[in-house]
């Protein structure tokens, strides 16, 4: 063949697309894979840790780890089926390789090391394999070194270790304190392997090749038979189990915390400064997801999430706070980073300042989330019974303040959505007292300051020009896309006026396509929010419109899948250049997903 049919993914000024990443993991930290082979994003040890790579956030100065073939070549990925594994065939004019990369694990949950593990398999001809690492300066804080130790070479870039491991076949050309260039030629038959270990304030661990090599398979059977276990049986199955392990990916297995998303900083449009850290556990982000672990069946991951939330609300008091570090800790406040930033999109942030903002959604949030464990068959401990009374006369309480809404904006309003989850709270807490799973004690109060809220919204939020729900009292015509997220509020309260909401949401926030922009006038800076758009088809679905709703999970899954990517959903999707936008693996945009499927599952009765 000519070489012309050979055409390697190409790097704007060194960054790939947003879209283009796939993503490993093990419960601990996620690696994101860039179809060239380079691995340019991995907090090691754990999902908030510094970066190990950081190529994805500066190609100048940042780390990587790269095996790519030498000259034109074609890329052709997949995730192994119902697995997190995942197989890179490389063709080039001289022969074709297959590359499986794992981050690995055990039958008995993850390795007390890090396991990075790059198998390369050669399937036909040969193929000529280049390797690069450079290590991370964690952003010009630290400064890399090599120890030679009996083991072979080990770096140390502050208290983290790591140690590149490789099979006789690999030539090593170069080897410096903070980057290892290298060789390798397959030929059909050929089996290598590639390891990078890695541990933090602790010993290293160095196991041998070949057991490295069979954790992959390993690996692999521990993904197969969590996705067995789970009961659904709906509608879009391989969507939906596709979401669930992308969900897996920020399920942080040392104490069951939910990451919102496994980055920091890519932005959500490119030049702003809309470029957040979302490596935290939001109590409305976790929520979500162990509603959709529950329509999946995940019971493990449901509960450790559940527990981990009640136990962190506990410690700290139940005045919420939007965020918590993965153990629970209160989350640092923003600082900046000296880094370029995806596509020069300033600043690079760790740390987020939503903690300490007021958003009282998330009392909606927290009181439906233990209804639905609750309903799925579940038991609340004395502890967590009291925390959600807590939380209910709180929310009682605070209802008529003003705060920043679920989009955590600057501007302090009266959004229609934070009553909204106000009143859901209220409902939800009415109905868990009146089963005896919380204390009834104040449950009279409880539907005095509910119907309170009630008249509230219609009186205030109601727009008759509009014929809709404002995003908040006093806007005049703004629309808000989360009020997809209310139609428990519509079919209890109003049907009539919520559909009319839904019918001028789709019509202006989405330009009447199924593609939903956050708000009105948002479009101007950033893209279409991929959860508000499957939201909008599970509170179709969920108010009876479910033809309207199944056409537009249709029309979504068309636009975001079977573009070259693997299913890994970022934040947000431009639809003007059918593009990714924002921070990923994006838990909103794959439980929103699950979500939808699962209400329309349910509406058709299927």
């Amino acid at each position: 063949m000519k070489n012309k049919t050979y055409r390697s993914p190409v790097r704007k000024e060194g960054f790939a697309g947003l879209g283009d990443y796939a993503a490993i993991g093990e419960g601990r930290s996620v690696a994101l894979i860039a179809p060239d082979g380079a691995i340019d994003w991995w907090c090691e040890p754990n999902l908030d840790s510094p970066p190990l790579f950081d190529r994805i956030l500066d190609p100048g100065i940042g780390g990587f780890f790269q095996l790519e073939p030498e000259g034109s070549y074609r890329v052709e990925r997949r995730y192994r089926e119902e697995s997190n594994v995942l197989e890179t065939l490389y063709s080039t004019e001289s022969g074709s390789v297959r590359l499986t990369e794992s981050l690995n694990s055990s039958l008995a949950g993850r390795l007390p090391w890090s396991e990075l593990a790059r198998r390369v398999e050669g399937v036909e001809g040969e193929v000529v394999l280049n390797l690069r690492l450079k290590l991370s300066t964690m952003a010009e804080s630290r400064s890399p070194w090599v120890a030679d130790t009996h083991h072979g070479a080990v770096f140390h870039i502050g208290d983290l270790m790591t140690m590149l491991r490789t099979s006789e076949d690999v030539t090593i050309s170069w080897l410096c304190d903070e980057a290892v260039e290298g060789r390798l030629v397959t030929s059909p038959g050929s089996h290598s392997l590639i390891a990078l270990l890695a541990s933090e304030k602790e010993p290293l661990a160095v196991p041998d090749l070949a057991a490295i090599d069979d954790r992959i398979e390993t690996s692999h059977t521990a993904w197969r038979d969590w996705v067995n276990h789970l009961s659904y049986q709906g509608l879009f199955s391989p969507h939906v189990k596709r979401s669930a392990l992308s969900l897996k990916f920020l399920w942080y297995s040392p104490t069951g915390a939910l990451a919102a998303a496994a980055t920091s900083s890519l932005p959500e449009g490119f030049g702003g400064e809309k470029n957040y850290d979302y490596r935290y556990a939001w109590v409305r982000d976790a929520c979500l997801i162990i509603k959709s672990f529950v329509y999946l069946g995940a019971l493990e991951d449901c509960k450790a999430a559940f527990s981990w939330l009640t136990h962190t609300i506990i410690r700290h008091g139940v005045k919420l706070r939007a965020c918590y570090t993965l153990d629970g800790s209160l989350v640092p406040e923003e600082r900046y980073l000296p880094l370029r930033g995806y596509e020069d999109s300033q600043p690079v942030r760790v740390g987020n300042n939503a903690r300490d903002q007021v958003q009282l959604s998330m009392y909606g949030d927290m009181l439906s989330t233990a209804r639905l464990f609750i309903q799925a068959g579940h038991v609340l401990d004395i502890a967590t019974s009291r925390m959600l009374g807590e939380l209910a006369n709180c929310c009682a309480d605070s209802w008529r303040q003003k705060d920043s809404g679920i989009w955590e904006l600057p501007d302090e309003q009266h959004y229609t959505h934070s009553k909204m989850a106000c009143w859901l709270a209220l409902d939800q807490a009415v109905a868990m007292a009146e089963g005896k799973h919380i204390e009834p004690t104040w449950v009279g109060r409880w539907e005095r300051e509910r119907d309170r809220i009630r008249d509230w919204i219609e009186e205030h939020c109601w727009s008759e020009s509009r014929q809709a729900y404002l995003f908040y009292v006093g806007c005049e015509d703004r629309l808000d896309a989360s009020l997809a997220l209310m139609h428990h509020y519509g079919n209890s309260v109003n049907p009539e006026r919520m559909l009319k909401t839904y019918d001028a949401i789709r019509r202006e926030l989405g330009h009447n396509s199924a593609m939903l922009y956050r708000y009105s006038g948002v479009e101007q800076e950033e893209s279409t929010f991929v959860a508000c758009s499957f939201w909008l088809v599970e509170a179709c679905a969920s108010m009876g419109d479910t033809k309207r709703a199944e056409a537009s999970m249709h029309e979504i899954l068309e636009s975001l899948c079977d573009r070259g990517n693997v299913e890994i959903f970022n934040e947000m999707f431009d639809v003007r250049t059918a593009s990714w936008r924002g921070n990923l693996p994006q838990g909103l945009s794959h439980l929103a997903l699950v979500c939808a499927a699962q209400a329309l599952t349910e509406a058709k009765g299927e």
